[in-house]
């Protein structure tokens, strides 16, 4: 069997061949007379989702990239625009930046998914796999009109919460309910996260499988980076707390601030930082401005998840999130962290254990959490390194791809990979 171009043998005898079948016979030639084998079909798999931007839109990427190119080819639509479509198509997956599609309910909605359905008819994808709300809902549609074998979709997180209007939110609701019965398998990046799928009746009970939202470990430092902070230009000695991610109503930027006016009075000499942008970056500012507190604002980076070694403190002030791609990026760099206890994140941050938790919409109770772990930097410390083992064990793009090929290898009949017919 071929793993991303190297082979694992079966399982069974030392030599990988399985018991009970007899040994592969030996090569007759050598590969280089031989005539050029045929191209055997692979299966197709179509990703939808709505912004193919950061959170749920990197896992994705790491999905499609992981899979093994000689069993899948694998494709992903969405909304045009983002940082993340070129990289996709240098890795070879198949792009469509789909027009018309928007992260918000439209009218247009209806051309999108005509769109998506000539796509799925003509490509004749065998998976279809959808994410996030408006992108399973259409996704899921287009699969369903197309008659597609197999449609698996991921809760990243949930599409309407508490803190938007009722209307919207029974729209959501409804939305995620009646396509469920278009899915032959649910995923979800948390155990909370999927109860909460099972709960909503967003899934039936025992439907959804819990895949961790892996990061690229890769570009994460392990540890504290000096050269981090000296791009961000905060001296060593100062005590630095920070957040990353899309400035926005979901992540409560402005509960940041106030979080930050409320430190600085216990410690005034503590600098401040957000790494990202998003609409409410204006705000924010001039909110920092009237508390006359210091915040540093970079802008986006592209190199997000290396700057997040250079905090003392990583603050998540969110008022949902399925589990949060810059909170599991700031642990495997062994970042202490203080997060909102939303959705999956306190399957992720054990208070005392890998971090501390407060409520959402509660700037002084981040205010409290934060300042605890600024007096007590060796606990914090011991935190951090905790929170780095978990994610560092776990949150791996091999083990997050295992898990999803597993799912498609049995949606579709297929042995898993120690069988002799892998």
């Amino acid at each position: 069997m071929m793993r991303n171009g190297t082979h694992v043998p079966a399982a069974g005898r030392p030599d990988g061949t399985a018991v009970g079948w007899p040994a592969t016979p030996p090569q007759v030639a050598p590969k280089e007379v031989l005539c050029v084998p045929p191209a055997l079909p692979r299966i197709k798999v179509l990703h939808v989702i709505t912004r193919f931007v950061a959170g749920a839109g990197g896992n994705t990427l790491l999905s499609a990239e992981g899979m093994d190119p000689e069993r899948y080819e694998v494709w992903i639509a969405g909304v045009p625009g983002g940082s993340l479509w070129e990289r996709a198509r240098a890795a070879g997956v198949g792009t469509v930046e789909i027009p018309g599609f928007r992260h918000t309910l439209t009218p247009v909605d209806l051309l999108v998914l005509w769109r998506l359905v000539r796509l799925i008819r003509r490509e004749r994808f065998t998976i279809v796999h959808t994410h996030s709300g408006k992108g399973g809902f259409l996704g899921r549609s287009a699969a369903r009109l197309c008659r597609t074998p197999v449609v698996v979709h991921t809760f990243h997180g949930f599409s309407f919460h508490p803190y938007m209007s009722h209307t919207r939110r029974t729209a959501y609701r409804w939305l995620e309910r009646a396509t469920r019965r278009f899915t032959h398998r649910f995923l979800a990046v948390a155990p909370r996260v999927a109860r909460e799928a099972v709960e909503e009746h967003l899934a039936p009970p025992g439907h959804v499988h819990v895949v961790p939202s892996a990061v690229d470990l890769g570009q994460i430092p392990e540890r504290f980076d000096p050269v981090a902070r000296r791009v961000l230009g905060v001296p060593r000695e100062t005590a630095l707390v920070g957040t990353v991610g899309r400035i926005d109503s979901q992540k409560a930027p402005l509960d940041f601030i106030r979080m930050a006016a409320a430190i600085r009075a216990r410690h005034p000499g503590t600098a401040f930082v957000m790494i990202g942008d998003g609409p409410l970056e204006g705000e924010a500012r001039r909110l920092a401005a009237d508390l006359d507190v210091d915040v540093i604002f970079t802008g986006h980076r592209p190199d997000a998840s290396w700057l997040v070694a250079a905090l003392d403190v990583f603050v998540m002030t969110s008022l949902h999130e399925g589990l949060g791609r810059a909170l599991t990026e700031a642990l495997a760099a062994a970042r202490p962290v203080v997060v909102t206890a939303v959705n999956g994140v306190p399957d992720l941050v054990e208070p005392g254990a890998t971090g501390l938790l407060a409520m959402p919409a509660d700037p002084g109770g981040l205010a409290h959490a934060v300042g605890w772990m600024l007096d007590h930097p060796r606990e914090a410390a011991a935190m951090g390194v905790q929170g780095r083992e978990r994610v560092r064990g776990a949150f791996t793009p091999e083990a997050m791809c295992t898990a999803i090929d597993a799912c498609y290898r049995e949606l579709l009949g297929l042995p898993h990979r120690t069988e002799v017919w892998s």
